[in-house]
């Protein structure tokens, strides 16, 4: 287990940076080395924490929406050469600073940060380990490290219930399927040569994954650990999210400016919505199933949709290389 230092200052003393927050959207600017902290009503960005000069692609919120977990990935790609990152920046969101760090004792890339829906423990991809890392997150210290099975584990999605992990293995095309209690993988599963993010339905019958080979997502069927449906799409996929009532999947589509929006009773695609912002990656949908966010990467804008009129309603200016999105508190 790899060694981690810790710092703790503002994060447990009672300060009023712990006082409960309203709801924020949290976004990742590659381009600046920092978080960009988003009032979702109104479209403004109320500050911007520098990571300290280091990169981080992705983001999430404690469940009381009072801290920002962001691992700093480095300064590469993928499978690419680069600087290999070695820790997880923590921000206190309402004060707007990094309140702490988690340090690994090697270059380990963390990327994909995710709180499991049952024991609240902070999970994070840990990509040159060929691992998940299981991290405490009322005391920053590792508690477990979750073996996948293969190189290039970006994007991590955990089931509603809290017992399986899925993890999108990118150069290998492959999809891991792990056992979180048990802190072992069941299974790994072909999707194409290259696959990128990952996501899961609301009632964990499904895990969906863009092959990167073609256009096309790959359903798979989680009581079976196989791809039961293919997808066609208008151009390769990326990022997704389910709404909550599970009647949808949004997946941005980089190469076509755009979301297609899936309808999960026929497995096809019902609408391609245009977002008039540049390269799409990431997307996130408010707790209350009415509206999602879009990361565009290459305007730097998150677009705002509107999930009954499925239309854009405003484009929010953020940082450089605007990636990874979380929501923050109800």
């Amino acid at each position: 287990m790899n060694a981690v230092r810790y710092a703790l200052p503002l994060i447990f003393l009672g300060t009023t940076a712990l006082s409960a927050q309203n709801a924020r959207l949290l976004v990742a600017q590659k381009g600046d080395h920092s978080l960009a902290i988003v009032d979702p009503a109104t479209g403004s960005v109320l500050g911007s924490v520098d990571e300290g000069g280091f990169t981080g692609h992705e983001v999430t919120a404690s469940p009381d929406g009072r801290l920002a977990f962001v691992p700093i990935y480095g300064n590469s790609g993928v499978g690419k050469p680069g600087t290999d990152g070695a820790k997880i920046a923590v921000i206190d969101i309402a004060a707007q600073k990094v309140v702490g760090n988690i340090t690994f004792d090697h270059g380990i890339r963390p990327h994909d940060p995710v709180i499991g829906p049952k024991n609240g423990l902070l999970y994070v991809t840990t990509e040159l380990d060929k691992t998940i890392t299981v991290i405490d997150p009322k005391t920053l210290k590792i508690v477990a490290t979750i073996p996948t099975g293969q190189p290039e584990s970006h994007m991590l999605a955990i089931s509603h219930d809290g017992r399986r992990g899925y993890t999108a293995n990118v150069g290998p095309g492959t999809v891991s399927v792990l056992d979180l209690d048990r802190h072992k993988t069941l299974t790994i599963i072909p999707i194409s040569g290259n696959t990128q993010r990952i996501a899961i339905s609301p009632d964990d019958k499904w895990v969906f994954t863009a092959d990167q080979t073609q256009p096309r997502i790959a359903v798979i069927d989680t009581a079976t650990n196989k791809v039961a449906h293919w997808i066609p799409l208008e151009g390769n996929g990326y990022g997704s999210a389910a709404t909550p009532d599970g009647k949808w999947l949004l997946m941005a589509l980089p190469d076509q400016n755009a979301v297609a929006v899936v309808d999960l009773s026929t497995m096809k695609v019902a609408r391609n919505i245009p977002l008039n912002g540049l390269y799409p990656q990431a997307v996130v949908i408010a707790p209350s199933g009415k509206v999602a966010y879009v990361s565009c990467m290459h305007s730097n804008q998150v677009a705002v949709i509107n999930l009954g009129a499925w239309k854009v309603l405003r484009l929010i200016s953020t940082g450089k290389q605007t990636d990874g999105l979380a929501w923050a508190g109800r």
